[in-house]
């Protein structure tokens, strides 16, 4: 299987090998307590929904946000491989917060003081949110892509949207294209229309931050591969590690809250027919030692 950031298919992707039980480490630790036990260029990928310096809870008290951030982006750089990637959860601070610390922060401090390459700047957009009379609604985050080298990978066939019949058959028609990519369905660009989970949708574990699991697996999907370790150490709700189990990566989740381990607990209660192995320590056996 080619794992550098050329052209990859989802049938290139599958060649790797699928472990037959993947192994997920859940702590309940700082960030970087955790990011201090792992083996240089072992990750492949990093997703980091951070908390953000809006006077809205007990972080609040860094007087320099970028100060503190600045500790944990060094060490994701370092465990990540050389194929690896990071995406970060977030979103712009407008008027008196502004400045205060926020992804636009980080956007920032990587493109001063990191060697890794923005690859994409993704819009999540999602119909339902806040109302506004002074401004206008905003109905949308973003995702920061950082990979770590040039030969990032990337499996752009494991996230392809079908094209509805009426332009397939338009593009199955037209001799300048190759049937084979038009069957594959089309990118679904850096703007991704995905619903906020509301109060009563299923997935909803109590974790007031949750992200859709849809968004996570479409990141998992495209910027890891079966066998392949992933990382989230500012895990939350627990979903990176459910959709994880889900796609066959090992995962090394945890949070400074022990709150994520009844999130996760209700994360897998219906997830069935499949074998993987959950510990609360992050062993010696664990695949990120290279076990």
């Amino acid at each position: 299987m080619r794992k550098r950031g050329e052209a990859h298919s989802s049938e290139k992707a599958v060649v790797a090998e699928v472990p037959t039980q993947s192994r997920h480490a859940v702590l309940s630790a700082d960030c970087l307590e955790v990011l201090a036990r792992i083996p240089d260029g072992s990750v492949q990928l990093i997703v980091c929904d951070p908390p953000y310096n809006i006077q809205l809870a007990d972080w609040d008290a860094h007087a320099d946000y970028i100060a503190w951030a600045r500790t944990w982006l060094a060490e994701a750089e370092r465990v990540l491989s050389d194929t690896g990637n990071l995406v970060i959860f977030g979103g712009l601070q407008f008027q008196g917060e502004a400045g205060s610390g926020d992804l636009l922060s980080i956007l920032h401090h990587m493109r001063t003081a990191s060697a890794m390459r923005l690859v994409n700047l993704i819009v999540w957009n999602y119909p339902n949110g806040m109302s506004a009379h002074r401004f206008f609604a905003s109905r949308h985050e973003e995702v920061a892509w950082f990979a770590k080298s040039s030969g990032y990978f990337f499996d752009l066939d494991a996230v392809r949207e079908p094209y509805d019949e009426e332009t397939k058959a338009a593009y199955l028609k037209d001799k300048r294209l190759r049937p084979e990519s038009v069957q594959k369905g089309k990118n679904p660009t850096n703007v991704w229309r995905i619903g906020r989970l509301n109060g009563n949708s299923r997935e909803r574990v109590g974790h007031p931050t949750q992200k859709p699991r849809q968004l996570v697996q479409r990141l998992v999907r495209a910027l890891s591969f079966p066998g392949s370790v992933v990382l989230d150490f500012f895990a939350g709700s627990g979903v990176t590690a459910r959709v994880a189990i889900e796609e066959a990566r090992h995962s090394i989740v945890a949070d400074v809250d022990p709150a994520l381990y009844g999130y996760l607990e209700k994360q897998l209660e219906d997830l069935d027919g499949v074998v993987y192995q959950l510990s609360s320590e992050l062993d010696a056996d664990h695949p990120v030692f290279g076990a």
